[in-house]
């Protein structure tokens, strides 16, 4: 008999409502009491204490009504924590991903500002190897006397070097980085320096006014090492300049030729 049973249907569904099942209960018994079914039984009952005649049939409905609420209760609540568990992994597995995002792009912005201090770093290096290998003139005047020209001026007979034109107190400036290895009084070439380079050859430049390096200091090109004037065996201020193969006198090689092999347009 179909009273008071539950039809499953197939697959997972939620049960009927509270309404529905109360209605479909109160349809059976009225079908019932059409058939004569609730009358027959319901008879004995009458005859027997009619204080109590709808008591049996009412406490058992009653408790199929009360125990179906309870457990769609549970249904409900049970599908409710099921939402909010898998909505919080759902955040949950967000947030996650937002934090990988994040340090990916974090790793990448240090990996790329790092590539680009490495190549500012390369190329300043590279900046300073080109300038500390650069060669300058040591004035800006132009020749006034040329290498080897003859004349009693000279006690070898020949000039061992060059002459720029330079008026007193114009700035003299180191032709190429190295260590000065003569600062001071030169005899004939009055107040001159001496500079060893980085390639091992070395220049010299006299008849200076003042001097502003002293022995074993490193000096880079174009740095002042002193200011031009007459001093020494000079007609007139000017910078004598030579190129050397060493540091002493006699050493000395084509001054012109030395600074256009390093670049200097003379």
């Amino acid at each position: 008999m179909a009273f008071g049973s539950r039809t499953a249907g197939s697959g997972k569904h939620r049960g009927s409502s509270r309404l529905s099942r109360k209605t479909a209960g109160y349809a059976g018994i009225a079908a019932l009491a059409a058939t004569g079914v609730v009358g027959s039984l319901a008879g004995p009952a009458f005859a027997a204490d009619n204080s109590t005649e709808h008591s049996v049939p009412d406490a058992g409905y009653n408790a199929v009504v009360v125990g179906d609420d309870l457990a769609g209760d549970i249904e409900d609540q049970a599908e409710s924590q099921q939402r909010a568990a898998e909505h919080a992994a759902a955040q949950a597995k967000a947030e996650a991903d937002a934090k990988q995002r994040a340090a990916e792009a974090k790793r990448i912005a240090e990996a790329k500002a790092k590539a680009e201090r490495d190549a500012a770093e390369r190329a300043a290096r590279e900046a300073e190897r080109k300038r500390l290998n650069t060669f300058v003139a040591p004035v800006g005047g132009g020749i006034s006397t040329h290498y080897h020209a003859g004349g009693g001026m000279w006690s070898s007979g020949s000039h061992t070097g060059i002459d720029f034109r330079a008026s007193e107190g114009t700035s003299v400036h180191a032709v190429g980085a190295g260590t000065v290895v003569e600062a001071g009084w030169g005899g004939a070439y009055g107040n001159n320096v001496v500079i060893k380079h980085n390639d091992g050859t070395f220049t010299q430049y006299g008849h200076m006014n003042s001097l502003n390096v002293s022995v074993g200091q490193q000096v880079t090109p174009g740095q002042q090492i002193g200011l031009a004037g007459s001093t020494g065996n000079s007609s007139g201020p000017h910078l004598h300049f030579e190129a050397r193969t060493g540091a002493d006198y006699g050493s000395d090689i084509d001054p012109v030729s030395y600074l256009r092999s390093h670049g200097v347009s003379l």
